[in-house]
């Protein structure tokens, strides 16, 4: 709702006076716009009275879920993950439709979410943070009581993580509570919902006496639920009979995979299971099956970096690596490079881990350590049936580095992943692997280096210009003259700007469309390095990476700082995430 409306009623009433709100006004929560909170944690209202202005001013009644009876087949119409995420609590069903109390009823985007489920009208109530407690208590109380029936009280199965070996008749114990429905159903929630907010990745993380989930979603972690300890067991070994993996090894990591479909979308889930302290750790990465690849335009490429890009790939032979972390789109922007070259007159083979978008008329192939199918061996064997193109899902050794190398002198173009921080640091990396410095040079045609930051949402964001503090502290770290020398070159200055104080950029605000973060959706911030004659020559000498990437600066490369703050100042993304992602 419209904090100014809020501040504004609760002066008019005297709850609050002007001079608490001109001494909280520069805390960091008002700066945000997050007053509620604020007032709430300085003791300047309390829950009642903020729920009452609320209500007068939304024309929603208010509610207290604690003299509510809340029938569990009801409360299970909002799954928990949702409910804990975007504070809504179905907690009656009538005739006229769905109760829904929301913390924030200007939700829309959830509430519409809700109606599609279940096919009925939304009649809407305000509650506060104590009935939202509640109601999400709620959830767990039956689920406790359900474990407990199944396996006759309190669980006493001990596994191997907690050092004792698991017995025939404990295995069948947890196949059986594995295939029960409170677990399926448990699960089941976790990955619709998952889906739902378009996340990357479920961590399942045991605590002393709870089990946290969290999703990673526009790659930033967020807590969804809390489940009680009890479930451990049976949840992992629900996700392990899923993922066909021993179901009665508990001291050793373990790697599976499973698909589900869901409302006419395929996902494949990548499954890892790993010993903690307090049992074994569960991650699941989704990878959307029918989503297909993304152009280099959407990927964020600026206009002259695609024309290296387009340089680059059209040459007869040589490699092109894309560097980053895990997590940075490394695959995304291969995939994206791939179908710009696929056309009929060309043999695309591939060798990944794991196959992660189809591409047509493409030949995948999955590596699989296990029977001996490693990057190396499978590219050898690539090699025999004469691919124009080749992709590598990662050079991780010399062996599968001299391959590559050896493809590229050969006539094929390469492309493939590499783990450094930018793109001159490639060469390096290339030479701690084992080869020889003539052969980077006269193989690699480029290097890109990429990370993702999130894109500010359309509907929320708000323009400001940075005070000189900030302005002081980000231009320790980077070279702010340099910045207005690179925006002047591509004409992104507005009229009138010499100064970098001169410069307007956006910031979140948050709102129904992309929740509380103010964000929604990724892009790509990037640096490419074309290996030209200079380039070629320091790799033979064996310069360093900071040698290199001085040479190709001067020639025109935008580093991926730079690139990330012309994003900041088209409004696409904020500072904040540059600087985040620079430090990764």
């Amino acid at each position: 709702m419209d904090t100014p409306d809020l501040i504004k009623v609760l002066k008019q009433k005297r709850i609050i006076t002007a001079d608490v709100v001109a001494s909280l006004q520069n805390d960091p929560q008002a700066v945000r716009g997050n007053w509620e909170d604020l007032l709430l944690e300085k003791g300047a209202v309390t829950e009642e009275q903020l729920l009452q202005v609320k209500s007068e001013l939304l024309g929603i009644p208010a509610i207290d879920l604690r003299t509510e009876h809340i029938d569990q087949e009801v409360l299970q119409l909002v799954p928990e993950p949702i409910a804990h995420r975007h504070k809504i609590i179905s907690f009656a069903k009538t005739k006229e439709g769905v109760h829904l109390a929301m913390v924030d009823p200007t939700d829309l985007q959830t509430r519409e979410f809700i109606q599609k489920k279940t096919g009925l009208p939304i009649l809407l109530f305000l509650i506060g943070k104590t009935s939202l407690d509640f109601g999400l208590a709620k959830y767990h109380s039956n689920l406790e009581g359900e474990i407990k029936h199944l396996v006759g009280g309190e669980p006493t199965i001990k596994t191997e993580a907690a050092g004792g070996a698991t017995k025939p008749d404990e295995v069948e114990g947890l196949k059986k509570m594995a295939g029960e429905i409170p677990v399926i159903r448990v699960v089941d929630t976790l990955l619709e919902y998952a889906i739902f907010e378009k996340a990357s990745d479920i961590h399942i993380e045991p605590q002393e006496n709870a089990v946290t989930v969290r999703y990673r979603i526009d790659g930033i972690l967020h807590d969804v639920m809390t489940l009680p300890k009890m479930i451990q067991p049976a949840l992992v070994a629900r996700i392990k009979v899923l993922s066909d993996l021993k179901i009665d090894e508990h001291r050793l990591p373990q790697d599976g995979r499973f698909k589900v479909e869901k409302d006419g979308y395929r996902f494949s889930l990548r499954v890892s299971t790993i010993p903690v302290f307090d049992g074994e750790k569960v991650v699941m990465r989704l990878l959307d099956e029918s989503t297909k690849a993304m152009s280099l335009e959407q990927l964020g490429f600026l206009p002259e970096q695609l024309e290296i890009v387009q340089r680059v790939i059209h040459k007869s032979h040589g490699m092109l690596l894309v560097t980053g972390p895990t997590g940075s789109g490394k695959s995304t922007t291969l995939y994206a490079l791939l179908t710009l070259l696929n056309t009929p007159s060309v043999n695309i083979s591939s060798i990944e881990d794991p196959v992660e978008y189809r591409i047509e008329r493409a030949n995948q192939m999955q590596v699989n350590p296990k029977i001996g199918l490693t990057f190396a061996i499978g590219l050898r064997a690539l090699l025999r049936q004469d691919p124009n193109i080749i992709m590598i899902g990662e050079i991780r050794d010399q062996e599968t580095a001299d391959e590559a190398v050896h493809a590229a002198m050969t006539g094929h173009i390469v492309l493939s992943t590499l783990h450094t921080n930018s793109a001159a640091g490639a060469p390096a990396r290339l030479l701690d692997i084992g080869v020889e410095p003539y052969l980077i040079a006269s193989t690699t045609n480029g290097v890109m280096a990429q990370r993702l930051v999130r894109i500010l949402c359309p509907d929320c964001n708000q323009p400001y210009k940075p005070d000189s503090g900030f302005i002081e502290v980000i231009a320790k770290e980077f070279n702010l003259e340099k910045l207005m020398e690179v925006y002047a070159r591509l004409k992104l200055l507005p009229k009138g700007a010499s100064r970098f104080e001169d410069l307007t950029f956006r910031k979140p605000q948050g709102c129904d469309k992309c929740g509380p973060t103010g964000y929604k959706g990724r892009i790509g911030v990037h640096e490419l390095l074309e290996v030209t004659t200079d380039i070629a020559t320091q790799i033979v000498q064996k310069r360093t990476a900071q040698e290199i990437q001085e040479t190709a600066q001067n020639n025109g490369m935008i580093l991926m700082w730079q690139d990330g703050f012309i994003k900041a100042l088209q409004g696409i993304t904020t500072i904040d995430e540059v600087l985040r992602v620079s430090k990764e």
